[in-house]
C-alpha cells in the first residue's frame, strides 16, 4: 500500500515541476543576490519577519527600530486587527471544533479545508499581526498535516486553532504535545489505527525524523516509539481519547528516554514524558534552529547561528519567542540580504501587499481566486501531500513555467483584471508614485522603488520600458494619452525583476 512516507519522493518532483525560477538563476551577472535588495536594514527585516513590506510597515519598523518592532509584534494581542478577524468570520469552518464541523458539514466534506486555506491566504495578506502569522506557517509546515487529506476533514480546523495558533508564541514542547493528542495528527500519520495486536509505527517514525531529533534515530527506537503511542487514539465523537486497553506496557528506551511504562493507566503520561524528553534533546535544538535558519536567513543555515539559537532554545525552556528575538537581531541575519526567495505563495501575497489591494467588500470570492491559483502553483496552504512539509529553499520553486505563472499573476493584480472584486487604489500609478517624474526612465526608477526598494540596472529598466516602445530618456507628462494603458505593464514587469523573487 502507498504510504504518505513512499510519496515524499514524488511530492518534491511535484514541487520542482510547479515552481519559480530560482532568483540567482534570473539575476543579470553582475550584481550579486545581496545588490538586488534594498541594503536598509528595516526593509531586510520585514522582507523576512512578514510575507511582504508595505510603505505603513517600513515606517512603523523605521519608528520602533529593530527592537522596538519585534516585541510589537511578539505580543500579538496587543495589535488591532479588527478588520482582518471580520474578514476571516467570513470563512466560518477555517478555526472551527470539531464538533461544529461535524455538525455543520457532511461526513468527509471539503468545505472545511477550503474555509482553511482561504484563511490562510487572508491572514497572510492582511492580518497587521505579520510575525506571528508568519510563525504559524512555519510551525503549520514543522507539524504539518495536508489538508485536504483522508480523515481529517472534522479536525484539521481544530488542530490550526488549538495546536498551531495556540502555542506559536508559546514553547515547543506545549506544541509537540498539543499536537500529539489531536485527533488529525493521530489521524494523519495512523496511530489511531494502532493496536497492542498492531502496533502502527508511522507516528512514531515521524515524531522523531520530522517533528523532533532527526535521524538519530535506530529501527529499534521506531518498534519501542510506536508501542509506547498506543492507546493515543479518536473516539467515534472525532475526539482524542486515550485508551488504557489498547496500550503496550512494559520498559521503553528510546534515542535516551528511559521509563518503565508499567501500567496502562500510565501509558498516556509516558507517551506525554517521551514528548518533552524529545522537545528538550539537544538534537531537537539543533534541528529546528536549521530549520529556522532555513525559513529566515539563508537556504544554507549558518553554523555559528544554528549553535546560538539551539542555546537560546534549550536555555529558555523551548520558548519559542527569545529563539526569534535572537535569530532577528543577530549579525548572521543582518548580514543575509538577498539570501532567500519567496515561494509562489510568498509572492502572491507581497504583491497584494505592495501594491496596496485590499479584500474585497463582501464574500470570499477573491480568496477563492486566489487559493486556487496557488492550488496551480504547487503551494496552497497546508496542500502538501507528505509529512515533510513544502520544501522552502529556492531551488525546488525553480522553473520557468513557475517564473511565468508569477509574471501573469504580477499582471492581473497590478492591472485589476483578477481578482476583479479586490479593493484598489482609485489611481494605481498615482498611488505609488505620486510626483510623476519627467521621464520615463525616472518613472520605471520610482516604480522599483516603490515596490522592490532598489533601482532596476540600465538594461533591465529599458527592457521594461520597450514594451511602452520608450526609451529612458523619453518625456513624460501627466498628458501622455499612452500612459495609462502601459501603466499596468510598467508595474508588473518590475514586479517580475528578480529583485521581488527575493525573500
Amino acid at each position: 500500500m502507498t504510504t504518505r512516507r513512499t510519496l515524499l519522493a514524488a511530492g518534491a518532483a511535484t514541487a520542482v515541476a510547479t515552481a519559480v525560477a530560482a532568483p540567482a538563476a534570473a539575476a543579470p551577472t553582475a550584481l550579486s543576490s545581496a545588490q538586488l535588495v534594498s541594503a536598509d536594514p528595516f526593509a531586510h527585516l520585514l522582507r523576512r519577519a512578514t510575507f511582504g513590506p508595505t510603505p505603513a510597515t517600513l515606517a512603523e519598523a523605521a519608528k520602533l527600530g529593530v527592537n522596538g518592532w519585534l516585541d510589537r509584534q511578539l505580543n500579538p494581542s496587543a495589535i488591532e486587527d479588527a478588520a482582518c478577524d471580520k474578514l476571516v468570520a467570513r470563512l466560518p469552518l477555517a478555526g472551527a471544533s470539531i464538533a461544529t464541523v461535524r455538525s455543520s458539514i457532511a461526513k468527509n466534506s471539503y468545505d472545511a479545508f477550503k474555509q482553511l486555506g482561504r484563511a490562510a491566504v487572508a491572514r497572510a495578506a492582511w492580518s497587521n499581526r505579520q510575525l506571528f502569522e508568519v510563525t504559524v506557517a512555519f510551525w503549520a509546515n514543522h507539524l504539518h498535516v495536508a489538508a485536504p487529506s483522508s480523515g481529517v476533514w472534522d479536525s484539521r480546523s481544530d488542530y490550526d486553532t488549538q495546536v498551531i495558533r495556540k502555542h506559536a508564541f508559546g514553547t515547543f514542547a506545549d506544541m509537540l504535545k498539543a499536537s500529539m493528542k489531536h485527533p488529525a495528527m493521530l489521524t494523519y500519520l495512523d496511530n489511531r489505527s494502532s493496536t497492542k495486536a498492531h502496533p502502527n509505527e508511522n507516528y512514531a517514525r515521524e515524531l522523531m525524523e520530522l517533528h523532533t531529533v532527526g535521524l538519530v534515530y535506530t529501527e529499534q527506537d521506531v518498534y519501542a516509539a510506536a508501542r509506547l503511542l498506543t492507546g493515543l487514539t479518536v473516539n467515534s465523537n472525532g475526539s482524542y481519547v486515550y485508551e488504557g486497553s489498547r496500550h503496550i506496557v512494559g520498559a521503553v528506551e528510546i534515542v535516551g528516554f528511559k521509563h518503565a511504562n508499567a501500567t496502562p493507566a500510565g501509558g498516556e503520561a509516558a507517551a506525554l514524558a517521551f514528548a518533552d524528553h524529545l522537545a528538550r534533546h539537544p538534537a531537537t535544538a539543533q534541528r529546528l534552529a536549521v530549520k529556522l535558519c532555513q525559513r529566515f536567513v539563508a537556504d544554507e543555515a549558518p553554523a555559528s547561528l544554528v549553535s546560538k539559537l539551539a542555546k537560546v532554545y534549550l536555555d529558555n525552556g523551548t520558548a519559542i519567542k527569545p529563539v526569534l528575538k535572537a535569530l532577528f537581531t543577530s549579525p548572521e541575519f543582518a548580514a543575509a540580504f538577498g539570501q532567500k526567495a519567496r515561494t509562489p505563495f510568498e509572492d502572491l501575497i507581497a504583491t497584494i501587499r505592495t501594491l496596496g489591494l485590499g479584500p474585497e467588500s463582501s464574500g470570499v470570492k477573491a480568496l477563492d481566486a486566489l487559493y486556487n491559483g496557488l492550488v496551480n502553483a504547487g503551494n496552497a496552504p497546508f496542500r502538501w501531500s507528505p509529512p515533510n512539509g513544502f520544501p522552502d529553499v529556492a531551488a525546488a520553486w525553480a522553473s520557468p513555467s513557475g517564473f511565468l505563472m508569477r509574471c501573469n499573476n504580477h499582471l492581473n493584480l497590478a492591472a485589476g483584471w483578477y481578482p476583479t472584486s479586490l479593493v484598489r487604489p482609485a489611481d494605481m500609478l498615482k498611488s505609488l508614485v505620486p510626483a510623476l517624474p519627467g521621464t520615463y526612465g525616472g518613472l520605471v526608477d520610482a516604480l522599483a522603488v516603490r515596490l522592490i526598494g532598489v533601482k532596476l540596472p540600465a538594461a533591465h529598466t529599458a527592457a521594461v520600458l520597450s514594451v511602452a516602445g520608450k526609451l529612458p530618456t523619453s518625456p513624460l507628462t501627466a498628458s501622455d494619452k499612452s500612459l495609462a494603458g502601459h501603466a499596468p505593464y510598467l508595474i508588473a514587469l518590475v514586479l517580475d525583476a528578480p529583485s521581488f523573487q527575493l525573500r
